[in-house]
């Protein structure tokens, strides 16, 4: 009994310091001492109070009041970061540059104060607070006129001087936060291809970087596109959907007219995979175009990959662009963000009916541009690059003239899926064919040099694809 009693009572102990060794007991970080969140009616008062002491009274820079048409924006944001007891000790405010103008993704943040006695890093906090509210508002371009002693602030987070200037008789430095939102989306969606398809022939000359390939010897288009599993696990009716509007696409985006499709299907079981195939039986019949075979594969993971055939005897490259080519987008602007995929894919199609369907889609073959490609999985900067690419030049996009739906931000609209959306190039003034429904403008130009930039109501210039976007390289277009 003694010795069951000695062994239990040194297990026990045994036990007690393997607990011990999992207790930390290191003094916890000390918490912050405010938290920032965006103001409501009495913290956008309170924020002009310390505007108002700091701005006008303490430092001059203004005459009797630093309000300005800024602060009757409604869609200006005031973040505020108040203490453990509520009071707030500083806050800053940001909105579109043009407090009369339409939102074009330009925001400018502004007046950044602190309480005198606010603890330290507070300035700091909010200067990363405005710039990830920014991003969220779908902000392409964020902008900021900073005292000179603040400069090097603003540095240290990232931000980098694009020149000089002087408000109330101080020096001031115009500055700009780097949003690489664009950038990113091209490198993780496309950059890999060049790598990955080398010595495949593509097409062959003149065909490379179209999502369509020729088959030599015919006047036949074929192109497949996989929809991502996840979305077909998520979304099946949907993915079946999109599993023919990515096809039809590609397809359209070559001026061929689809002919059928083939379809391979994964589910887990025949309940899910009809879901699927609903989705792409019901597409199948918006569009017109018929599923002509396929495969199916029960006890698997969600998958879909669709392949369609068109025919065009004068099909039209991506590659075919030049520098001083018009840039176009025609795209239909009707519908909305697609439930459960806000920001991310835009859901035109669904509500059209087949004559708009096929008007749409067949704008390229009806206008035979010199160049045209689909927009896609790399949105519509992505895109344009990509036939910048092929085309051997560089791009230029007017933010403020591209076509848009209101629903949606300068950031989202350009790297979501569109739903139909084609962007051609050609000569300047060249007819463009009627579109039913799509919206078309001119927005931009094909110049040269390499990747895309975007231009500005100022004029300015942002680089937003650096480079060539899939390493594919130019494709070497036929005489």
């Amino acid at each position: 009994m003694r010795a069951d009693v000695a062994t239990s009572a040194l297990e026990d102990r045994a036990a007690l310091e393997r607990s011990v060794l999992l207790v930390d007991f290191r003094t916890p970080p000390a918490a912050r001492g405010w938290q920032v969140a965006e103001a409501d009616a009495a913290g956008v008062a309170a924020h002009r109070e310390l505007r108002q002491r700091a701005f006008v009274e303490e430092q001059g820079l203004f005459a009797g009041t630093d309000l300005d048409g800024t602060d009757d924006d409604p869609r200006a944001v005031t973040l505020v970061a108040r203490g453990t007891r509520g009071a707030v000790l500083g806050g800053v405010r940001l909105a579109p540059v043009d407090p009369a103008g339409p939102d074009v993704g330009w925001w400018a943040g502004s007046r950044l104060v602190v309480a005198p006695d606010a603890p330290r890093g507070l300035g700091a906090a909010l200067v990363i607070a405005a710039c990830a509210r920014a991003e969220q508002a779908g902000v392409l371009r964020f902008d900021a006129t900073v005292q000179d002693r603040y400069a090097a602030l603003f540095t240290r987070l990232g931000w980098r001087a694009t020149g000089t200037a002087t408000l109330g008789d101080r020096p001031h430095t115009a500055m700009t936060w780097p949003i690489g939102r664009i950038a990113a989306l091209a490198a993780a969606t496309k950059a890999p291809l060049g790598g990955l398809l080398g010595g495949f022939s593509l097409g062959g000359p003149g065909w490379v970087g179209d999502d369509g390939a020729p088959v030599p010897g015919t006047d036949v288009i074929a192109a497949c596109d996989a929809i991502l599993p996840a979305m077909v696990e998520r979304d099946p009716e949907w993915a079946g959907w999109c599993g023919v509007l990515v096809n039809v696409n590609d397809l359209s985006a070559m001026g061929a007219a689809p002919l059928g499709l083939l379809d391979a299907v994964g589910a887990r079981d025949a309940s899910f995979a009809a879901r699927v195939l609903a989705g792409l039986r019901d597409a199948s019949r918006s569009w017109g175009v018929p599923v002509l075979g396929g495969h199916t594969q029960l006890g698997v993971p969600a998958s879909l990959s669709v392949t369609a055939l068109g025919r065009t005897h004068r099909p039209v490259p991506a590659g075919g662009g030049r520098p001083g080519h018009e840039v176009r987008l025609t795209a239909d602007l009707g519908g909305g963000w697609r439930r459960g995929h806000t920001g991310r894919q835009w859901d035109s199609t669904s509500t059209r009916t087949t004559a708009e369907l096929q008007l749409m889609g067949s704008v390229v073959a009806r206008t035979a541009p010199a160049a045209a490609k689909d927009v896609s999985m790399a949105g519509l900067v992505g895109t344009l690059g990509m036939l910048a690419e092929a085309s051997g030049c560089g791009a230029v996009l007017d933010v403020a003239a591209v076509p848009r739906p209101p629903a949606a931000s300068v950031g989202d609209w350009f790297s979501c899926f569109p739903g139909t959306a084609f962007l051609t190039t050609d000569d300047p003034g060249r007819p463009v064919a009627p579109a039913g429904p799509a919206s078309s403008a001119v927005c931009g130009e094909l110049v040269p040099g390499a990747g895309v930039q975007l231009r500005w109501p100022d004029g300015s210039l942002t680089p937003a694809v650096p480079g060539p976007v899939t390493g594919l390289g130019p494709a070497t277009v036929l005489d």
